[in-house]
């Protein structure tokens, strides 16, 4: 197949221009800065703002003494009589009075416990995976999550999390890693908010002084 001249020197140019990355045109945009202002007060109370702001529930301990009084006395509160939690890490957390309510029916329980890999304060969002929370379902399936951490685990933003993972696991990452910002929630229909349609209704998060 015979090619003319002029076609020939097009095909050059693309392919001289497939074979040489493009500058991007503002290579600031693409570096480490952020565009959110620093955070004016501290961690734990940014995100405490941010995550009641989205309907979740907060509650601050000084130590597992007083998560322990804390989470017993909700559960009798709120008539919980089925919690599943298969967390290994918060075995020797949850008081013994909680203990005996430990299901392993996830379908069937009224509120499941997990740990979380961070907390980010900006979104107030909770960073869960496979390995904390000890399956996939376990924070979405259950109507009612609950999530205990620490507060070395609060980041201010999205990547200060993301790296956090990163230099806890190196190449072995989670097989997921999800951000769960509040209860459920949708206004698909009639831009109507209903809160719980593809997860829980209701995310209280335990944060332990550490």
């Amino acid at each position: 197949m015979n090619v003319s001249p002029s076609k020939e020197n097009i095909l050059k140019k693309i392919r001289k221009a497939l074979t040489h990355s493009t500058p991007l045109p503002f290579p600031q945009s693409d570096g480490n800065s952020t565009v959110f202002p620093k955070p004016q007060q501290e961690l734990e109370i940014e995100f405490a703002e941010q995550f009641t702001k989205l309907q979740g529930k907060f509650i601050f301990c000084l130590n597992h003494q007083e998560l322990a009084f804390q989470l017993n006395s909700l559960v009798k509160k709120q008539g919980w009589k089925k919690i599943y939690c298969k967390d290994e890490n918060l075995a020797g957390v949850i008081d013994t009075q909680v203990s005996e309510y430990l299901t392993d029916d996830l379908a069937g329980c009224d509120v499941s416990v997990t740990s979380c890999e961070a907390l980010v304060a900006r979104t107030g969002s909770l960073v869960l995976s496979s390995v904390q929370s000890s399956g996939r379902t376990v924070s979405v399936y259950a109507p009612i999550h609950i999530c205990i951490a620490y507060t070395k685990q609060l980041v201010y933003d999205v990547k200060d999390a993301l790296q956090l993972i990163k230099n806890r696991y190196n190449d072995n990452l989670p097989s997921l890693i999800s951000f769960a910002t509040g209860p459920s929630r949708t206004a698909d229909i009639e831009k109507t908010l209903v809160v719980g349609v593809h997860g829980p209704k209701e995310v209280y998060c335990f944060l332990i002084d550490e």
